[in-house]
């Protein structure tokens, strides 16, 4: 936590929501596992990078495309969207530590949630991890007009917090997360997915249980 947020406190906190709090890529990719599957074909790391990080509509696009299904992306956003419902409801958990850094951080400052994911996948990730009533503000992709990478989900977001983005915080996962929060001016503290891949946010960590990281969040004043 050195150097950048030294000595500096934000004014609001951002979470993303999969990858980041919950654990739902493993549901996704059951969920893309079967679709490819469907079709005849192999789900490996290749094709992951392909959608991951992006929203439903964009997933559902890619996939349109690898398929060789033009002008299938509706049918297979819905097709998608069933089956990591059900995965997700069953079986999705909580990142090593959401809860504790969430906590910490609702006791200091405002905090909302922004994820690419439609309201009611949203919604059923934050109920099966004990997250939901944490936040007063979330924000999902089909409330917005343009979803990460676009701004707009966390000009959104800081504008529901009351808060300018620079003086505001970001928690990602995901390149596309992480462009849509610098295209909005917001801090991000990276804890990426894809831990091989370059992620240039503010700082990157390993874990939510970052102990560098508990330390500077318990050193917030509390509201």
């Amino acid at each position: 936590m050195k150097g950048f947020f030294d000595g500096r406190n934000p004014r609001a906190v951002v979470f993303d929501c999969d990858g980041l709090l919950m654990d739902t890529e493993p549901c996704w990719s059951v969920a893309e596992t079967e679709l490819f599957a469907r079709r005849g074909l192999p789900f490996g790391p290749d094709e992951k990078a392909l959608v991951i990080g992006k929203s439903l509509p964009a997933a559902a696009d890619a996939m349109a495309e690898a398929f060789g299904e033009p002008g299938g992306g509706a049918e297979i956003a819905d097709e998608l969207l069933r089956l990591v419902t059900e995965v997700v409801t069953a079986k999705a958990e909580a990142m090593p530590g959401a809860r504790e850094l969430v906590e910490l951080t609702a006791a200091a400052v405002p905090v909302a949630v922004a994820s690419n994911s439609p309201r009611a996948l949203l919604d059923a990730a934050l109920v099966r991890g004990g997250l939901s009533e944490m936040f007063p503000v979330k924000l999902a992709a089909d409330e917005v007009a343009a979803p990460k990478p676009d701004p707009e989900m966390y000009l959104t977001a800081c504008a529901l917090l009351n808060v300018e983005p620079a003086e505001a915080l970001a928690f990602e996962d995901s390149m596309t997360g992480l462009r849509s929060a610098r295209a909005a001016g917001v801090p991000v503290i990276g804890v990426p997915t894809l831990k091989h891949q370059d992620f240039p946010a503010d700082v990157v960590i390993d874990s939510l249980r970052d102990q560098e990281l508990l330390a500077w969040v318990r050193g917030w004043p509390r509201r």
